[in-house]
């Protein structure tokens, strides 16, 4: 049977290589010389080689002690490794975590996820500043940032990203709208209504839809007497009955769920919406950093805001 090394055979021998003398390894382990000479003879004795060479003026390594001596460093120094890893695995995280994320989906989604984070994390403390723009995050002192789009072109080296969660952008009305102007059954006849639009670029009054059932891409120019900047109030004539409007799932899961408001083209969304996380790159990530976009990840993972299937519907494919 093979010699058997274990992790004090090996700090030992790196003890007196170290102060190349058995009196000085005795004195660092705390017991007298005797004991480090009978268990130095022992592992030889075990592993039938002299690792150790005895002179008038100090003891130093063979050259199978030497080697052996090298590949002690490595494996200990795995050892250390892996017991801090688990110690950090184990260890309550501390400090703070300083995040951004727009304003819609910071309140009514964000918020609440990270006040319960919190709780289950009692020692960190938590900053969420809502705001319209991406900030530049590692200038601004920022971990990350929820967003709806990821970073795409030559700024994307820049950052880490993770996707939390898909959601899609719906075309939807109020039961007043349409009892009131009728229920369009086709893209086409959108020309016909009034669109409420976000003036968010150039092109605000271009949706981009995909067709569910194969992907296929559909570009729809929309007009209507009311438009603007504000995401938040095109969602409240939408509900005053004023028009049709393309929102993200997330902002009107109430409103559809209460019928309030309607799926209007139901085969037909806009895809570009999915939630992120965006961070900037840095060598290595934070304990609490990766517990928040875990978590973040899992709460957001099942698409809370998505409306129910109703009863005998057929599930998607």
């Amino acid at each position: 049977m093979p010699a058997r090394l274990d992790r004090p055979d090996l700090e030992l021998l790196l003890a007196i290589r170290e102060h190349g003398s058995l009196a000085g390894a005795a004195a660092d382990a705390c017991v007298v010389p005797s004991v480090v000479t009978k268990k130095l003879a022992a592992l030889e004795a075990r592993l039938g080689l002299k690792l150790f060479q005895r002179t008038t003026r100090k003891v130093v390594p063979t050259p199978e002690g030497e080697a052996l001596c090298e590949r002690a460093l490595g494996l200990l120094a795995g050892f250390q490794a892996m017991e801090a890893e688990l110690q950090e695995r184990h260890r309550e995280p501390v400090g703070h975590i300083r995040l951004a994320a727009t304003f819609g989906f910071g309140r009514l989604w964000l918020g609440p996820a990270i006040a319960e984070f919190q709780q289950r994390h009692p020692q960190l403390e938590v900053q969420l500043q809502l705001t319209e723009q991406l900030p530049d995050l590692a200038v601004a002192g920022f971990d990350g940032a929820v967003w709806l789009w990821a970073v795409r072109g030559q700024r994307a080296s820049e950052w880490t990203g993770r996707r939390l969660a898909r959601n899609q952008r719906v075309l939807v009305a109020s039961p007043a709208y349409l009892r009131r102007r009728g229920t369009p059954a086709a893209l086409e006849e959108l020309a016909a209504h009034d669109c409420l639009v976000v003036r968010e670029n150039e092109r605000f009054d271009v949706w981009r839809l995909q067709r569910e059932r194969d992907r296929t891409e559909v570009r729809v120019r929309v007009a209507g007497p009311l438009s603007s900047n504000s995401g938040e109030l095109v969602r409240d004539w939408c509900l005053a009955g004023h028009g049709i409007m393309l929102r993200s799932l997330w902002d009107i899961a109430g409103a559809l769920a209460s019928g309030e408001l309607v799926r209007v083209l139901p085969a037909y969304a806009m895809t570009d919406a999915d939630i992120h996380w965006l961070a900037p790159h840095t060598a290595s990530t934070p304990k609490r950093i990766k517990l928040l976009v875990d978590f973040l990840a899992e709460r957001f993972r099942s698409e809370p805001w998505k409306p129910a299937a109703r009863p005998g519907s057929r599930p998607r494919r």
